[in-house]
């Protein structure tokens, strides 16, 4: 047996006991032919739409800055100077907005033994990427947030590098307890992990 079906056999053997949850604090999981991926759940509809807002006003200020600038007045000079202002930080709004809109995705490949991390964004050409070797992953932490809200967190290294942590799953509530710590053991097992952790931060 090689160490790719090792691995997918490790595992499979874990989720007879621990079923995949389809839904986990913020993401869904799913397991398909060799992959278990997890994606965190769209932004109401309300929220997506306030980027968008925020930059539509900005234009309008900016226009209206443009159009005060092509007229002579006393005072207008500092309008047009206030109203591009207001339009430059609709902008910066904007980008925070969607900053925090954006969608997170990982994926296990169990062939290639890789963690793949995934930011998603509104613009596809924006979505960031980055590949992690099962090897470099160091633990899969439950950490503790205000509220009491729990997260999953990978921590994992590159060679030559300090360690580095990444969100998997957030929101996770406290009734979601026993659902947690199934997942946990689940991507430890698929890491080849051994030991838990509590962490804060």
């Amino acid at each position: 047996m090689d160490r790719y079906a090792g691995r997918v056999a490790s595992f499979k053997d874990a989720l007879q006991e621990n079923r995949i949850p389809p839904l986990l604090g913020d993401v869904r999981l799913r397991y398909d032919s060799g992959r278990l991926v997890g994606e965190s759940l769209p932004p109401r509809w309300e929220w997506r739409m306030l980027p968008g807002l925020s930059v539509g006003v900005a234009v309008g200020c900016a226009v209206g800055a443009a159009i005060l600038v092509g007229q002579e007045a006393g005072t207008l000079p500092a309008a047009s100077a206030a109203l591009a202002l207001v339009a430059a930080s609709l902008v910066g709004l904007a980008l925070k907005l969607e900053s925090r809109l954006s969608r997170r995705r990982f994926v296990l490949h169990f062939r290639t033994e890789t963690l793949r991390l995934e930011r998603l964004t509104w613009a596809p050409s924006a979505t960031r990427a980055e590949l992690i070797a099962f090897d470099a992953v160091r633990a899969v932490h439950l950490v503790e947030r205000p509220g009491p809200r729990y997260a999953l967190v990978v921590e994992y290294t590159h060679e030559g590098s300090s360690p580095r942590r990444a969100l998997l799953v957030e929101a996770v509530r406290p009734s979601e307890g026993e659902t947690l710590h199934r997942v946990w053991r689940l991507l430890s097992n698929a890491f080849g992990l051994r030991g838990a952790g509590l962490a804060g931060g």
